[in-house]
């Protein structure tokens, strides 16, 4: 009996292999090597169509003892298609990270390689002290920081639209707008939403609401989109004024900046602001109830850790709580694209 038992043990532990710690363990390496590819604009490069490893070396200005290795990494990892010598894009590279298309979502990554990438470094540190691990370091607000740089903002805001393209499609598809005339996006970055919205449904007239500076930001893409006379821009604070009157209200990649109090006080802030039968809408990367299955909303709660002081993300049952709390009812969650959903709430 005991001989059964311990070759039923080797067999199971010959079962178990380490390679998937192995491939998490390096995942850095694939996703840094993606990352320095959109910063060089290898995608956009590559949309006019395929070239040869010499001619990129030469266009991109890089040094040839590793640009095979480079290249061929990429059709490794999917991200590249190699035929007869020459490289190209594969259809989701086309679409989604050649900069001069408006699904570029490349921006998001562009964020993630030039600030992400060397503040994740010190998440140790962060999961000891509590502490961010961005320029709060040096004593400054990421915020601050984000705001008061033009080209800084400018990376950023543009980065918003590409985290937020594939939700605001969903958004724009399974929200019911034919019931509702008017919507304000609540911190709109360029207005990446509200042009989905607007372009989908042409009966709907839309608000933008952000700080100053982001004004000629929302008003060049909307004009770039052909929708100035249906999208407008307000500029506030959503902790100091009230927001914009509107029937349905969107917070998109927003409450999770913030502590438990402030997210309970932008929830009620939005709940006064909706006229009754009004809807407020939250996206974000919602956390699956049993905290198992949504990676990515998880890692963006580290993020949050990395980034600000008090954020965190959240499951859909705390979000409805404070919805509920609020004052809102008819709570109900709706799967978007990728990790996000949307959690609606009607007053």
């Amino acid at each position: 009996m005991n001989q059964q038992i311990q070759s039923k043990d080797l067999n199971a532990r010959a079962s178990v292999t380490p390679d998937a710690i192995m491939q998490l363990g390096f995942a850095f390496w694939g996703s840094k090597t993606l990352l320095s590819a959109v910063e060089l604009g290898l995608f956009t490069l590559l949309a006019d169509g395929p070239l040869s490893a010499d001619v990129l070396t030469a266009r991109l200005k890089l040094h040839p003892r590793s640009i095979r290795d480079f290249l061929d990494a990429l059709v490794s990892l999917g991200q590249l298609e190699r035929k007869d010598g020459f490289y190209s894009n594969t259809p989701a590279g086309s679409q989604f990270l050649d900069r001069r298309k408006p699904t570029y979502v490349g921006g998001i990554l562009e964020m993630a390689n030039a600030r992400l990438y060397p503040f994740w470094g010190a998440l140790t540190e962060a999961l000891r002290t509590g502490e961010p691990q961005n320029e709060a370091k040096q004593g400054r607000d990421l915020f601050d920081e984000i705001y008061r740089d033009p080209a800084i903002l400018s990376e950023f805001l543009k980065a918003m639209t590409g985290l937020s393209l594939g939700a605001a499609h969903a958004i724009a598809e399974k929200f019911p707008w034919a019931d509702y005339k008017s919507f304000a996006d609540i911190g709109t970055a360029e207005g990446g939403l509200a042009v989905e919205l607007a372009r989908a449904h042409p009966h709907l007239s839309g608000i933008g609401f952000d700080l100053p500076v982001v004004r000629p930001h929302f008003e060049a893409y909307a004009a770039r989109h052909g929708l100035p006379a249906r999208l407008s821009f307000q500029a506030g604070d959503f902790f100091a004024q009230a927001m914009p009157p509107a029937d349905v209200l969107i917070m998109g990649h927003i409450l999770h900046d913030w502590s438990l109090d402030k997210k309970r006080t932008l929830i009620r802030k939005a709940y006064e602001a909706l006229p009754f039968g009004g809807a407020l809408i939250i996206y974000d990367p919602i956390i699956d109830d049993d905290r198992r299955r949504n990676a990515f909303g998880l890692l963006m709660s580290l993020n949050m850790l990395i980034e600000t002081r008090e954020g965190f993300d959240f499951t859909a049952a705390d979000c409805m709580g404070w919805l509920k709390e609020a004052g809102f009812a008819e709570l109900r969650i709706e799967p978007l694209a990728g990790p996000d959903s949307m959690v609606i709430g009607l007053k």
